[in-house]
């Protein structure tokens, strides 16, 4: 940095370090510079020196010209050295003014003291009308806060101060700045100021948020692209799947024609018992009943009967009222066995064991375990109706001569096994099954699944059948 003259005149702008300034040259050079000067001038003007009684005139004059002639070159260098600070101060206005950040000088409060041109022409304001007036006013109302508290840290702390705070100008649309702010003193010295420069950064926070959204489209297609991968995948599966489907669908339907024929068969079934039950009903309990009726007309008809004939005619009256009892109680145990539920499955199994023995002729063994009868309603009632049309088919089909029974239980299933001496066939498989031609032996597996359980029959020539059913405890 330069320092000033000891005359208290500053150095031209410039002269470089280390150059003598030439208002501080010695009078000497000074001199020798002028005469030199005054010397050309003469020789230009006069040619030769006049006469020497003229010395002292010309001496006397020459002194004048050369002190002029020092004036002459110390005003010109005054005037080149007032040019060179006018074009600085000029370059310094220039730069200043048209800097492309906003220049600000601010009091204690934040008021506006300076502004250069780029910074009124950010807050949307002629320069002097900026002057006085509050920089916070400018701001987005959810901004003020923070560009106070940064002013508020300039005065107090040490050091540059730096933020971004959005403003909102009078006329056009609200930009976003980076401030870096840094204390200072007036130019007078008497109070701090603080320096803040305010620079137009929307262009990149819009790059920020253009940049983000481009990340979040990113993401958004790599998971896109995953979805699309998993989807294919997905398609893949389904297209292997599809014979699955097909044949799933071709199953349905066989299930649909398999209820649709089993249904006809239990309305079938169910009308032919009605008939029957109607039958016996017609040709067992009313005619029963009509004789009763006509054993009571006839007693009360008869007003001297002797003691003899009348107690004859009551306990004929009495065997045909046991009897129409003893008919609504077989009806009553093919519809439902009364002692399944109170004498347990055991006790009902041996008693449509001993009716089957007696209607047959066959031989049957039952061997059951003792937790059995423990079993739920639907497992015994479900075991019993298996037993009750395994034993048909043997007396329908099987021409054997003996059955054996055995009803077993693990801690997790039970298991019941039917086997019969009689003559073998050959086990049907799922589609003579579907066909509707075995209604026995699709009750019987019906029934089982219905217990969440198995069926199988084995049969073989010489070796009888085998039924074996396994569902598990509930």
């Amino acid at each position: 940095m330069k320092k000033p003259n000891p005359d208290g005149r500053k150095p031209p702008e410039n002269q470089r370090d280390g150059e003598p300034d030439p208002a501080s040259v010695p009078d000497t050079e000074l001199r020798r510079r002028a005469e030199s000067r005054l010397a050309v001038r003469e020789e230009e003007t006069h040619g030769e020196e006049g006469p020497a009684s003229d010395a002292d005139t010309r001496r006397l004059l020459h002194e004048l010209q050369v002190h002029q002639i020092e004036l002459e070159m110390q005003n010109q260098e005054l005037q080149e050295s007032r040019d060179r600070a006018a074009a600085l101060l000029d370059k310094y206005i220039e730069l200043y003014d048209f800097s492309p950040a906003g220049y600000f000088t601010l009091d204690e409060h934040g008021v506006i003291l300076e502004v250069n041109l780029t910074g009124a022409a950010l807050l949307g304001e002629v320069r002097s009308r900026l002057i006085g007036r509050m920089l916070s006013r400018f701001a987005e109302p959810s901004e003020r806060a923070p560009l106070l508290q940064l002013l508020a840290h300039t005065f107090d702390e040490p050091g540059k101060q730096v933020g971004e705070v959005r403003f909102k100008p009078l006329i056009g649309p609200g930009f976003w700045a980076a401030l870096n702010a840094c204390p200072a003193f007036s130019d007078d010295l008497s109070r701090h100021v603080c320096r803040l420069a305010v620079t137009d950064i929307t262009a990149r926070k819009e790059a920020e948020e253009a940049r983000r959204r481009v990340e979040t489209l990113t993401h958004s297609n790599e998971e896109l692209k995953a979805e699309i991968a998993r989807r294919r995948a997905v398609e893949a599966e389904l297209q292997k799947s599809g014979l699955q489907q097909i044949e799933l669908l071709d199953q349905a339907h066989d299930l649909q024609e398999k209820l649709k024929k089993l249904s006809r068969s239990n309305l079938h079934t169910m009308e032919k018992e009605r008939k029957r039950i109607s039958r016996d009903l017609h040709d067992d309990v009313v005619q029963t009943l009509v004789g009763i009726n006509f054993h009571l007309v006839s007693l009360s008809e008869q007003h001297d009967i002797p003691p003899e004939t009348l107690k004859e005619k009551i306990v004929q009256t009495q065997r045909l009222v046991e009897k129409s009892v003893q008919s609504i109680l077989s009806f009553a145990q093919a519809l439902r066995p009364p002692g399944l539920d109170d004498l347990g499955l055991v006790a009902s199994l041996n008693t449509q064991l001993e009716d089957f023995i007696k209607r047959t002729g066959i031989r049957v063994s039952l061997q059951a375990a003792d937790k059995v009868d423990q079993l739920s309603g639907d497992q015994r009632i479900a075991l019993y109706r298996i037993v009750q049309t395994a034993l048909a088919n043997v007396e329908e089909h099987s021409r054997a001569t003996r059955v054996t029974i055995r009803l077993s239980e693990t801690a997790e299933q039970v298991q019941l096994r039917v086997t019969d001496n009689g003559r073998s066939f050959d086990v049907p498989g799922q589609a003579a099954l579907r066909s509707g031609k075995h209604l026995g032996l699709i009750s019987m597996r019906e029934r089982a699944e219905m217990m969440g359980g198995t069926f199988r029959i084995e049969s073989g020539a010489g070796k009888g059948t085998v039924l074996f059913v396994e569902f598990p405890l509930i």
